[in-house]
């Protein structure tokens, strides 16, 4: 850790005011290629696969916890640690209360589609919270590459990231992607939830390259990508609701797709 460490002690600071407005505008987070992580958990998780923060701020009252210290040994010299009282940190964060930590990176880029692994495609999701358990769910099913159309909410900004749970650091994410494009160009089934002319998951083979692709809260997936799948897919639902939140679809559709894997496999 680069001692000693800085200290900002006003809320008026213009450190303090840049943070706060990063917190807010996913436009400005865009401009300038970066993430704000909120916590102990996301800076871990973006340490053990190799992310370098550019900046850590230190909530002062946290600062000789055993988890802080021990990560804030561990950070590259270039790293600015900044210790800031809790009311202002607060001022800072995306929470209703200050953070342990607040930490900045760099957005990192996507790569290429990859020819023979599985996907997930997200057309137009608007709630931060779906976002972010759709993307753990696929990290934890094994699939690594999530593409999201350019009405989806900030898949970087603080509440999908704290949703993610540190999946943003195991997944190649692409962003305000062409969502038609990328399923002309998949070479395995390519699958929309639909409820309407569907066929059952379960009856599906998911235990090649599969293209998931989920719609939109309210509206579903549109109907310019639904013409351009191999399939409709509806889980089936012998209760008594007429469908499921997206982030609950999702996370059946992945995990079926590992039992089927599974199966295949022997397991």
């Amino acid at each position: 850790m680069p001692y000693p460490y800085k200290s900002i002690t006003s809320p008026q600071n213009e450190t303090v005011k840049h943070l706060a407005r990063l917190a807010q505008s996913s436009r400005d987070r865009r401009r300038e290629g970066v993430m704000l992580l909120e916590g102990i958990h996301l800076l871990q998780s973006s340490l053990e696969q190799g992310v370098e923060p550019l900046a850590v701020y230190v909530n002062d009252q946290s600062v000789a916890h055993a988890e802080v210290s021990r990560l804030l040994q561990v950070l590259s010299a270039d790293c600015d640690v900044i210790a800031m009282p809790d009311a202002v940190l607060a001022k800072a964060s995306a929470l209703a209360s200050a953070p342990e930590l607040l930490t900045m990176c760099r957005r990192p880029e996507a790569g290429q589609m990859v020819a023979g692994e599985s996907c997930v495609l997200l057309e137009d999701l608007q709630d931060p919270g779906n976002i972010g358990t759709i993307l753990r769910g696929a990290a934890a099913s094994g699939v690594r590459s999530v593409w999201l159309s350019k009405g989806c909410a900030d898949v970087y900004s603080p509440k999908v990231l704290r949703a993610g749970m540190g999946a943003h650091f195991v997944l190649d994410i692409h962003e305000q992607a062409d969502l038609a494009s990328a399923m002309r160009g998949f070479a395995g089934r390519r699958l929309v939830t639909h409820l309407e002319g569907s066929v059952s998951l379960y009856a599906e083979d998911l235990s090649g390259p599969v293209a998931l692709v989920f719609g939109n809260e309210g509206a579903g997936v549109s109907e310019a990508l639904v013409a351009l799948a191999d399939a409709r897919v509806r889980i089936p639902m012998p209760g008594h609701a007429e469908s499921l939140n997206v982030a609950m679809a999702a996370t059946v559709c992945l995990f079926e797709r590992v039992r089927q894997c599974e199966a295949k496999a022997g397991r």
